[in-house]
């Protein structure tokens, strides 16, 4: 997988990430010896960590990233402070090779040097600033990475070794999630018509905007409601089958490089895409990824607006009435298979009956999860809501949590085992430096 600087997300950072760091002071996040580590700059991280990954974490879960991060910078502090007391350094022709290309691709990320200009002056930077900004950050990861090269050295692994290492140590390793089989009905909330006419006709004057020749990062940030890809340009990174919505991702499964799309209509309104590149996911090992059917598992570098079609609270009232009846009827006996096909607008692969086949538990919010959990096979859930509208679950089966088969992992086995490894050996130093520091945790 492959993932965009964070150099080049500077500019992209939204009015979200702002309202943010407005709510939470900018006071200090830790103490680290004489260094401190800011608010602003634990919500900074986030936000880019959330932009990267297209990432909607409720709550709970930012809080957790919230934490994690922290201890990260906590952690750069003390290798950055301990690689300058050896005498590790940065040479400023690699530092400033890096950030010279992250310069380039802010400016190509944002389609223009106009447009370049005005992000800088909304984020109340200059040039110079921006570039001593980045020379500072690519100077401290430089000072990371090269003393954590010398203090922690990667060991090769053998297949022999690794599979050993597998035996002995099941612990250490992930478990296959549990699986559930379900079946859906989904109630999608929908504007009225002249709010969708309206919608479409916007995505239309977009893309002929883009195809009369101007910069598809312009207009995206122009017009775009997706406020994150929109200040990236309209940039989503790579992203992989499975994790968008089922419309957006046909289109963007069926498109070629280059190519500008016609307007989608999707679960949150109408997308214009365009395919920048495709390529093959690789494992650990550096092998190609394989789908279910065995065939290349395809990761796509794509770039989109997004024209929201608004609803009204009249609109989700109405479809929570509908899906409200439509559970009822549920519990009271009728048919599933007859209710999906009455009723059901799920834009995703599924049967007939509204089967969705055997889904990893991991894939459904934490919210949905727990709904699942309760339910015993054959029961029916109650209205589930998210983003694409209101969700009737009927469980079938369950398959629970257990360790990996030798044989299912064999192939990723060696990198893992590496990984672990390294890991442990760098938990340790990381806990050493730890120990002989003065740490505070102020605020999290």
């Amino acid at each position: 997988m492959k993932h965009t600087t964070w150099l080049a997300l500077v500019l992209a950072l939204s009015a979200t990430a702002g309202e943010a760091r407005a709510q939470r002071l900018d006071g200090i996040a830790a103490v680290v010896n004489d260094e401190v580590v800011l608010q602003s700059e634990v919500e900074e991280q986030l936000y880019l960590f959330l932009l990267r990954n297209q990432a909607r974490p409720d709550s709970a879960e930012t809080d957790t990233l919230r934490r994690e991060i922290l201890d990260q910078l906590i952690d750069e502090k003390l290798i950055v402070a301990e690689a300058k007391r050896q005498g590790v350094t940065a040479p400023d022709a690699e530092v400033n090779q890096q950030v010279e290309q992250a310069m380039r691709e802010a400016k190509e990320r944002l389609g223009s040097a106009e447009a370049f200009a005005e992000q800088l002056k909304r984020e109340n930077l200059t040039e110079d600033k921006l570039r001593e900004k980045y020379r500072n950050e690519v100077r401290r990861q430089m000072l990371a990475q090269r003393l954590v090269q010398k203090q922690v050295a990667h060991k090769q692994v053998s297949q022999a070794e690794a599979e050993a290492y597998f035996k002995a140590h099941p612990e250490k390793f992930p478990k296959m999630p549990g699986q559930v089989r379900v079946s859906l009905i989904q109630i999608p909330v929908m504007p009225d018509s002249v709010t969708e006419a309206k919608a479409r006709a916007a995505a239309v004057a977009a893309r002929a905007r883009i195809s009369k020749g101007e910069k598809f990062a312009k207009v995206a940030a122009e017009v775009s409601d997706d406020p994150a890809s929109a200040r990236a340009g309209g940039d989503l990174g790579f992203l992989t089958k499975g994790n968008a919505d089922p419309a957006f991702e046909r289109a963007l499964f069926s498109q070629k490089p280059g190519q500008l799309g016609q307007p989608v209509r999707g679960a949150f309104g109408w997308h214009i895409i365009e395919v920048i590149e495709r390529d093959t996911l690789k494992n650990r090992a550096g092998r190609d990824s394989t789908d279910e059917d065995g065939n290349p598992a395809i990761e796509i570098h794509a770039r989109h607006i997004l024209i929201r079609a608004e609803v009204s609270d009249a609109d989700v009232a109405r479809a929570r009435a509908l899906a409200n009846r439509v559970r009822a009827e549920a519990k009271k006996g009728t048919d599933f298979t007859t209710l999906v096909r009455r009723y059901s607008k799920y834009q995703g692969p599924q049967a007939e009956d509204g089967d969705l086949g055997f889904l990893s538990t991991t894939t459904f919010t934490p919210m949905f999860r727990a709904a699942l959990d309760t339910l015993e096979v054959g029961d029916v859930s109650g209205v589930l809501e998210n983003r694409a509208g209101f969700n009737i679950f009927k469980l079938t089966d369950r398959k629970p949590e257990r360790a990996y088969r030798l044989e299912e992992i064999r192939d990723e086995l060696v990198g893992g085992v590496a990984q672990i490894q390294f890991h442990e050996k760098y938990e340790q130093w990381v806990k050493g430096l730890r120990a002989k520091a003065h740490i505070e945790i102020r605020s999290s």
